[in-house]
């Protein structure tokens, strides 16, 4: 049963008009958040992607889509802070936690807190980030002005053409790109590694993540580490769905939980 106010951090994956795909008894819950500047709505295809037996749950953050007319929050902890109940409520007993980019920093911090409660999720997915004690873009990045940080920010190739042809879009958009390159920037970790299996996500030409980088992820776990690289760039994903989706359902299979 949805509760209420799932919406506001839940947005469904598809119209209020399609019907759910069917799941799998004891599906296994995926939250899913999304890259900087970036909203639920770029995890849509994935309930058609993976199987049955995974339950796709995008997070819409503050100050994006939905919720545009929200201030973006420019700090990990005050995003941890604001999702922590809302995904407590919706979680089941069984769950797991996908990010990319500044998502998968914001993912590694709840599964901490998860953990501190005694309630970990079953597996964390990080994805499109290097190892948070090493050193951050992020800092450069959100201090530089609009024209340079736009050039930056479609350097990824994660933006679509649609939103690059339009002006007024894009300075819609650039403050939300810039609180979450801050949150990437001012972030310190200062925990000790988790006793949560994880897995380590990229693509091995991406610009800004090195393979080492990922690999580094290994030493923020005391369980099982899997490290994953697909053809492609930051966003990987988005080219080779496929892959990622076994990748996912081989880490999440029954007789692994």
């Amino acid at each position: 049963m949805t509760k209420t106010g799932d919406t506001t951090w839940f947005p469904p994956c598809r119209p209020a008009a399609a019907p759910p795909p069917a799941l799998d008894a004891g599906a296994v819950q995926l939250f899913c958040l999304p890259h900087a500047g970036a909203g639920a709505s770029v995890f849509r295809d994935w309930p058609e992607s993976l199987a049955p037996g995974i339950d796709v749950v995008p997070v819409q953050l503050p100050g994006r889509e939905s919720r545009l007319r929200e201030p973006a929050r420019r700090s990990a902890s005050e995003l941890v802070d604001l999702l922590l109940e809302p995904l407590a409520n919706r979680a089941g007993p069984d769950f797991a936690l996908f990010g990319h980019s500044m998502g998968a920093l914001l993912c590694y911090e709840l599964a901490h807190e998860f953990t501190a409660r005694g309630t970990p999720p079953r597996h964390l997915f990080v994805s499109g980030l290097e190892a948070p004690y090493l050193p951050s873009e992020g800092e450069r990045l959100y201090n530089l002005p609009d024209d340079e940080l736009w050039a930056a920010i479609t350097k990824l190739e994660g933006t679509s053409q649609e939103v690059i042809a339009q002006p007024e879009l894009v300075r819609l958009l650039l403050p939300t790109f810039r609180a979450d390159l801050e949150v990437w920037a001012t972030y310190r970790p200062h925990r000790g590694p988790l006793d949560v299996p994880m897995t380590a996500m990229g693509g091995r030409d991406d610009p800004s993540v090195s393979v080492e980088g990922l690999a580094a992820w290994e030493s923020l776990t005391s369980a099982d580490f899997r490290l994953a690289v697909f053809d492609g760039g930051h966003f990987y994903h988005h080219a080779a769905p496929g892959e990622v989706a076994a990748v996912l359902e081989e880490r999440l299979a029954p007789d692994r939980r």
